[in-house]
């Protein structure tokens, strides 16, 4: 991790001391995009009644674990510059990786925090086929890596993939995936997955429009919403309010659905300090703000220039004046201040292609961090915004195109990036 700007680089930065975080960016108080990879088909083919009855059954079945022998590479330590060279047990503790046998794109921390559950990531495959896979990596400080926990069947590439908000394990394990339909896993104790509900909107329908993303209510973890390139978000209600040790199967209920945009919606996102408010961004260049109480109507709150698609957002989560956004084929982020709507607050300008992947911190409300198609995650502090923000304050060079970052709710110190066929934790 390069600190941009000095002729030396550090290799941690604790954010906690850059920043108040109970105030906002600029002193008010107070989720990565597809970028170039292969897009999912725009129809899903049929299914037929008989095989809709019998998926989660054929899904429990195809779940079979992989070795975590045949998956796991012996870690490579990071380069870094220094006064003087770290040793090898130094930089693990910067930086571990895992290597997968195939392409990864959507990728998640678990919140969970007790020994047994914590530095736990779910991360997915990309493979343009029917059959595709989700492993369950851990952080493994002894051997020096992520090392596989379990792997298991999906149909097709998920285009997200979340845990459950749950750090104090209140609530059953829970793993959401998006893709052709909304699916819960169930995890065990022992890491083993099995599949929990299949969610489907449309049950009467020959074809099922493809999910392009999803998001857990932080506030109430019963409701989860999805967005959809029908122009839809839908909201669920689950029933995850028993015991932890219950193994009865957890039920959705369409709460609602509404034609949320003029075209393909692509991305939404729950406010972590609003319980009923949650945004969305899709093909017609605009970001919607909506109350789960009056659904009636949205507000637009920005729309690109260009009218651009907007692929993904993210909510800060420390204040909820502010949202982040990207565009397609952009290589800046945008800021956007709901106090002061359809213009950006601020732009972030620095990477040199692509930005795929936005995360905003989980402790501090004035930094953001970034990945894309130059290779780099950078983390910004845009603390003197409405000044111009010129420099991300940190830098991390990847060895390919960065296509997610994600930052870790419980323990904030770590990011989580992915690119190529690997995903690594980095110490911040």
């Amino acid at each position: 991790v390069e600190r941009v700007g000095h002729s030396r680089p550090r290799r941690s930065l604790s954010l906690m001391q850059r920043g108040s975080t109970s105030g906002g960016p600029g002193g008010g108080g107070g989720s990565g995009s597809m970028g170039d990879a292969p897009a999912a088909p725009a129809l899903y083919p049929p299914v037929a009644a008989q095989q809709q009855q019998q998926s989660l059954q054929q899904l429990q079945q195809q779940q079979q674990p992989k070795e975590p022998g045949a998956l796991n590479e012996q870690f490579e330590s990071c380069t870094m510059e220094e006064d003087a060279s770290p040793s090898s047990e130094e930089r693990r503790k910067e930086l571990y990786g895992y290597e997968a046998p195939f392409p990864l794109y959507s990728s998640a921390w678990s919140p969970a925090k007790d020994a047994q559950r914590k530095f736990r990531l779910a991360v997915a495959s990309f493979v343009e086929e029917y059959s595709n896979r989700i492993s369950i990596v851990q952080l493994d400080e002894e051997a020096g890596a992520l090392v596989l926990r379990y792997s298991f069947y999906h149909p097709y590439p998920p285009t997200k993939v979340q845990w459950i908000p749950d750090a104090n394990g209140v609530h059953p394990d829970l793993i959401a995936t998006s893709g052709d339909y909304l699916r819960l896993w169930r995890v065990g104790k022992d890491n083993s997955v099995t599949i929990e509900a299949l969610l489907n909107p449309n049950r009467n329908a020959e074809y099922c429009a493809p999910l392009t993303s999803f998001d857990w209510n932080s506030f109430d973890v019963n409701l989860i919403g999805t967005s959809s390139i029908d122009t839809t978000c839908t909201i669920w209600s689950l029933e995850t309010g028993q015991a932890v040790g219950s193994t009865k199967r957890i039920e959705g209920t369409l709460k609602t659905q509404l034609i949320a945009h003029d075209k393909e919606v692509f991305d939404m996102a729950f406010s972590h300090q609003r319980k009923d408010s949650f945004a969305s961004v899709g093909a017609d260049g605009s970001i919607r703000l909506f109350d789960l109480r009056h659904l009636e109507h949205s507000t637009i709150v920005y729309e690109d220039p260009a009218r651009s698609p907007l692929v993904r957002i993210d909510w800060n989560k420390m204040d909820a004046n502010y949202l982040a956004t990207i565009a397609k084929d952009s290589k800046e982020i945008v800021i956007v201040d709901l106090r002061m709507p359809c213009t950006p607050v601020a732009r972030l300008s620095n990477h040199k292609a692509t930005v795929n992947a936005i995360s905003w911190a989980p402790h501090s409300s004035c930094h953001i961090c970034s990945g894309a198609d130059d290779s780099q995650a950078l983390i910004w502090d845009i603390n003197e915004i409405p000044k111009p923000v010129e420099d991300p304050i940190l830098a991390y060079q990847a060895k390919a195109e960065v296509n997610q970052v994600h930052w870790s709710s419980s323990f904030s110190d770590w990011i989580s990036i992915c690119y190529g066929s690997r995903i690594e934790i980095l110490r911040v």
